[in-house]
């Protein structure tokens, strides 16, 4: 999911509601404390009038939040779902644009207007018909909202991840922009199967890890389009595809991902990442249709470790995704884990810059460490309650003890002074686990799985707290958002305010 697809609070904020291995699973993972508080929406004011076949598509839509989570359910063809998308999150759109656009003038001192025509030049020529058909339809309901924007900046919002994390360190060095290569999302996630599971079904669980600007990917669509299948997933505004990877459709396929780290190859006649992966969640009937969709045109772009199932048939796959090799394994019994380091030994060697995967020190191997832990110790017990723990675990295999920090599963480098060994990132930096996802095979079959926005743990960030004890952020004002505690929460497929 690949992926866009880091990180948390200061010390001084007390962590009152993050959860270690050994706690007691009724604290986070029983029903009991998933909650499902829906808080009404009141629509926008048309800044335009309506023509009688638009408000006919908003009628079909469905806007409504709930502990944290915007849910929006669009249905149609291209053009009626796209105007449905911008009409209803014209302003959450515009927000990312917004923040975005103030990190990429951050890191390249280049124009956002110069992004935007790069986006024209390389992604836009390659992007499907379809998805240039729903993207249009979402500038089109962004404009009757009161919103501007154009088809390329929506591209380059869905493509941002691709040009500034893989073909902008192509290019910097011939430009004479003098920055460091963009660091790029982080993931913990694992599948499981057969002997792994209570029941013998699928259990996929899945968090993203990125900096606490990046845009609110608090979104959970709900597509039913004219033709394909449908998805539920979470999402960024804006976003036709997911980016912070975590799905599943009506066809039975679940799906989330982890970045591969240190990933580096890019070629700007492939066709992005984002029109791949809405295309394949859209119209692949199986793990292989899936995965073939994903190789055809392969970009290199946003370069993940997939994890796929199948809940009709409990099979489960990881497609490692890199430019000039693909990694590839499926089974039906045991289990795949990501933590942003290549297993595939050609990827790892050939097309990252990743050089170990043995140095616990670094969070993904510290990462891969625990997962397999966490696999072995649990296995036959694995579950949706024990995936909720997982995900929220904060055990540092370097350290050998529990400890918030950038080496554990639920990521927390904003409270991290990094005084053991390297990491990615800088002392404090406002990076970590941004939400928690889970679902198996039950649920998935429902067109339903188990959310919760904000620290997987349940820690809260205060953005402001933040920035008075690490002022050398202060070019994040304004950009940081808090992010309170919020509880687990079901969410379905058609589901109503």
């Amino acid at each position: 999911m690949k992926k866009f697809c880091f990180f948390l609070l200061i010390t001084v904020v007390i962590i009152t509601s993050c959860k270690t291995k050994n706690q007691n699973a009724g604290e986070v993972g029983t029903s009991s404390k998933i909650a499902n508080v829906s808080v009404p929406y009141k629509h926008p004011e048309p800044s335009i009038p309506l023509s009688q076949e638009q408000q006919s598509w908003l009628s079909k839509a469905n806007r409504h939040e709930k502990n944290g989570w915007i849910y929006l359910h669009i249905e149609g063809n291209p053009e009626e779902r796209g105007f449905q998308h911008g009409y209803f999150l014209s302003k959450e759109i515009k927000e990312s644009i917004r923040i975005l656009s103030e990190v990429w003038k951050y890191q390249t001192a280049m124009k956002w207007s110069w992004f935007v025509d790069r986006a024209h030049d390389i992604l836009t020529p390659k992007t499907d018909p379809e998805n240039l058909a729903e993207i249009d339809g979402m500038v089109e309901g962004m404009k009757a909202a009161g919103d501007t924007t154009t088809r390329d900046e929506m591209v380059s919002l869905n493509g941002y991840m691709e040009l500034l994390w893989y073909w902008w360190p192509l290019v910097k060095d011939s430009i004479g922009v003098n920055a460091p290569d963009p660091v790029k999302q982080s993931c913990s996630s694992f599948i499981a199967t057969g002997s792994m599971t209570v029941d013998g079904g699928i259990v996929l669980g899945h968090n993203t890890m990125n900096y606490f600007y990046y845009p609110v990917c608090n979104i959970i669509l709900d597509i039913l389009p004219e033709k394909g299948h449908r998805i539920l997933m979470q999402t960024n505004p804006g976003f036709i595809h997911s980016g912070t990877d975590f799905f599943i459709t009506d066809a039975g396929i679940v799906g989330s991902e982890t970045t591969i780290g240190g990933f580096f190859p890019f070629d700007t006649k492939g066709v992005p990442e984002f029109s791949r992966m809405r295309s394949a969640t859209q119209y692949a009937s199986s793990i292989d249709e899936w995965c073939d969709i994903m190789k055809k045109g392969n970009n290199g772009g946003y370069a993940n470790a997939w994890l796929i199932g199948d809940v009709n048939t409990n099979e489960i796959a990881r497609l490692e995704l890199g430019l000039k090799y693909v990694g590839f394994e499926k089974k039906k019994d045991g289990y795949f884990v990501g933590s942003n380091v290549a297993e595939d030994l050609r990827i790892l060697r050939f097309e990252t810059k990743m050089t170990e995967k043995t140095n616990i020190k670094g969070s993904s191997i510290a990462r891969r460490v625990r997962w397999k832990q966490l696999m072995d110790e649990n296995a036959g017990k694995i579950d949706i309650n024990n995936a909720q723990l997982f995900e929220a675990d904060h055990f540092d295999s370097y350290l050998n003890q529990d400890k918030p920090g950038s080496r554990t599963l639920c990521d927390h480098s904003a409270l991290d002074p990094l005084l053991e060994g390297y990491y990615l990132y800088e002392p404090f930096e406002p990076v970590g686990t941004l939400d928690g996802k889970v679902v198996d095979s039950k649920m998935a079959k429902q067109m339903s799985f188990v959310a919760r926005w904000g620290a997987a743990c349940g820690t809260p960030f205060d953005a402001k707290k933040f920035l008075e004890q690490h002022p050398q952020y202060d070019w994040m004002n304004g950009l940081l958002k808090d992010r309170p505690t919020q509880p687990w929460t079901v969410f379905k497929a058609g589901e109503k305010e």
